[in-house]
């Protein structure tokens, strides 16, 4: 999707809000006429049906036969494909489209082109005549500006972007036109190609947070522009005057329409930096991670229900703000979109927790927000590049071994269980002679230390005898069967 800032001149503006209206109310008629619909009832009207009543009705109101038919039926298009996706994708319902929120309409190119085969031969009908598609009519007036003709406005201006993709003239058979805070957007329906892989191989793991937006395994903090001390002055006082202005009057409306813009702003500085760092990451890197994180759940509400009212909801208001304003989901989706088959996501449990040295697992080595010092090893490190180094080796929810595992080094994912704390194993050794005060046991394949290992047991940490008939076991030990044994619990701590 290729999208530009318009400038349209004051009666450009004036018919394009026209078409806005048009299309938000033949959309919001579509809603309604299936809202009549019950299971039992004749299927309700399709798109081919709805485009015929649309004739009769331009017929009999005169505002909307005023308005343009492409545009309508184009609406008409749109609550169709909406209404496909509920089944196919499982989205809900097509809901109202309301004023001043959801302004925009698209528009199918009125310019013809031949189309062509794959292997670049013509495509041809059943007439053997070339098939004309549809094509957007733009034109470049220089490096920084072109046109593109909408309907009932003539020629409207937009601005180029000064290098990359964006400085090319778009080709495209349909555009959409929208108008939010003050300011009029044009995005032509274009499939961008694929940014190619570097070839280096390299793997790149991302740990995204609230005071770090996304630390890399390579070292680096990355942070998405918020709104400066001043802006944020701004919003404040224009909230206080909306606040005490009278219900419903225009000085609150103007109030409220100067945040919006100051926070349109913030989301134009997210979108622009979400970009350009899934391009950068896409062009830079073979292989991209992300921390699999559930951005829906870590940002609902904690307001609960009349019954059992939430606790703390200001605050988690806050740190609902506070994730959403880092643009995760845009930041992981576009990189998606740029490197297709190249990006992965790993899961987020005890990616903050395991040492990306040892292995090792505690949550007391996480000693702050930013600081990392593992309780085994002693392993000191920045907190988010530490996580982000797990989640490049691919070390998320399961434990690997230690001496294995190398700093940023990528192992083999294991298919033992998570772990917070050493646990105990059970062993068994033979009893202890008279005047032996320790045994040595061996375990084969220790979960921590990742190899065979040999331990001394003293003769004060046997819990309990038991006896065992099992000649194998009895062979192993050297002693005749049946025989005793002590039982006790083995716990591998550091020292």
């Amino acid at each position: 999707m290729s999208r530009f800032r318009m400038y349209p001149t004051s009666g450009q503006a004036g018919i394009m809000l026209g078409h806005c209206a048009h299309a938000r109310y033949v959309y919001n008629l579509a809603v309604e006429q299936h809202t009549h619909w019950y299971r039992g009832r004749r299927a309700a009207p399709g798109f081919a049906e709805q485009c015929r009543q649309l004739t009769e009705a331009r017929r009999d109101n005169e505002w909307l036969g005023a308005g343009n038919a492409d545009v309508q039926q184009q609406a008409l298009k749109d609550f169709a494909k909406a209404k496909n996706a509920m089944f196919a994708s499982g989205f809900g319902e097509p809901t109202w489209r309301r004023k001043h929120v959801h302004e925009g309409f698209r528009v199918i190119g009125t310019g013809r082109i031949g189309e062509f085969e794959a292997d670049g031969s013509p495509k041809l009908n059943a007439r053997g005549r070339q098939v004309m598609g549809r094509s957007v009519v733009v034109r470049k007036l220089n490096r920084r500006w072109a046109r593109v003709k909408v309907p009932g406005c003539g020629w409207v201006r937009f601005r180029l972007s000064r290098n990359g993709k964006g400085s090319e003239l778009p080709k495209a058979k349909t555009f959409r036109v929208t108008f939010r805070n003050g300011q009029w957007h044009i995005a032509f329906a274009v499939v961008p190609a694929p940014i190619e892989a570097p070839g280096t191989g390299g793997v790149i793991g991302i740990d995204r947070g609230v005071r770090i937006t996304a630390a890399l395994s390579d070292g680096r903090m990355l942070n998405c522009p918020q709104l400066t001390v001043k802006e944020r002055a701004q919003v404040r006082k224009h909230q206080r005057r909306a606040a005490r202005a009278p219900k419903a009057s225009e000085q609150k409306s103007a109030e409220y329409a100067k945040v919006a813009r100051i926070k349109a702003r913030e989301a134009d500085r997210r979108k622009d930096w979400c970009e350009k760092t899934s391009t950068m990451l896409a062009r830079t890197y073979g292989l991209v991670r992300f921390e699999k994180l559930d951005i829906k759940n870590m940002t609902r509400s904690a307001r609960g229900t009349t019954e059992q009212p939430g606790r703390q909801v200001r605050q988690k208001a806050g740190l609902n703000r506070a994730i959403l304003a880092q643009g995760w989901g845009l930041l992981r989706r576009r990189t998606g979109h740029k490197a297709p088959g190249r990006v992965e996501d790993v899961p987020a449990p005890y990616t903050s927790l395991r040492c990306s040295a040892c292995g090792w697992i505690d949550k007391n080595s996480r000693k702050s927000q930013a600081e990392f010092v593992c309780s085994f090893c002693g392993f000191t490190c920045n907190a988010d590049t530490n996580a982000a180094v797990n989640v490049a080796a691919g070390q998320g929810g399961i434990p690997r071994p230690r001496r294995t595992a190398g700093a940023g080094g990528v192992t083999t994912a294991t298919s033992r269980s998570n772990t917070r704390e050493p646990q105990p194993a059970r062993a068994g050794i033979p009893l202890f002679q008279e005047g032996e005060d320790v045994k040595h046991i061996f375990v084969a394949g220790s979960p921590y230390l990742g190899s065979d290992a040999v331990f001394a047991v003293k003769k004060s940490l046997v819990q309990d005898f038991a006896e065992t008939d099992d000649p194998a076991l009895a062979g192993e030990f050297g002693v005749a069967n049946p025989f005793r044994h002590a039982r006790f619990d083995l716990v591998l701590e550091p020292e």
